[in-house]
This record gives structure tokens, C-alpha cells and sequence, in this order.
């Protein structure tokens, strides 16, 4: 399956922004279905947000509305997500997942993301 990088993580403060980007480094972009999802220390890893393949559908987690978009530049084989106005309980790791079909997927590394307050 698709090998998958993710970075643009980092610390910033309560408030701050930053945007993550997936590259794909080894099949065009465009043949997957791209979510992000993040995981912070004894959770679960939860969904945060979602975007088809041609770009033109989105979906997103109740608690990020509003304040993370989700895109994609098929062109640069590259999703992003832009996290706006992050709070504390967004410290996690955040990882990238490309999904082919509901069984044929890859994920990430990831990339901590940590937000001080």
C-alpha cells in the first residue's frame, strides 16, 4: 500500500495554529481517500476529519468544527490539515491514513502535535 509521511507538527500555544501535511511518497495521492485521525497518551486514537479522493467531499469530527480544515493537492500527492485556534485537549499525535478501500489501507507515522496552555 501507499507509504505515507506526515509532518508540520509541533508546540505552540493556546490559540496558535498549524498546519500538518501527509505526503505520499511512492503512488499518486489521487487514488485515496485520505483521514486524519490523532491519538493522545492512554486513549484511544479517535477521528478528527476525512476527504475523498477527488477533493470534493469533507468530514469532520463534532469537536473540530469549525476550527481544522481538511484539503488535499493531488498535483503535490499531499493532504493537509489546517488546525486553527488549537486548545490544549488537541495535544495528541496525529497521524495520516490513506484508504484505498475499507480494507486496503496505510497509515503514517504520525506527528506530535502539543498545545501548551
Amino acid at each position: 500500500q501507499v507509504r505515507l509521511v506526515e509532518s508540520g507538527g509541533g508546540v505552540v500555544q493556546t490559540g496558535g495554529s498549524l498546519r500538518l501535511s501527509c505526503v505520499a511518497e511512492d503512488r499518486p495521492l489521487s487514488n485515496y481517500d485520505i483521514q486524519w485521525y490523532r491519538q493522545a497518551p492512554g486513549q484511544e486514537r479517535e477521528f478528527v476529519a476525512a476527504i475523498r479522493r477527488s477533493g470534493g467531499i469533507t468530514d469532520y469530527a463534532d469537536f473540530v468544527q469549525g476550527r481544522f480544515t481538511i484539503s488535499r493537492d493531488n498535483r503535490r500527492n499531499t493532504a493537509y490539515l489546517q488546525m486553527n485556534n488549537l486548545k490544549p485537549e488537541d495535544t495528541a499525535t496525529y497521524y495520516c491514513k490513506g484508504s484505498r478501500t475499507a480494507v486496503l489501507y496505510s497509515w503514517g507515522q504520525g506527528t506530535q502535535v502539543t498545545v501548551s496552555s
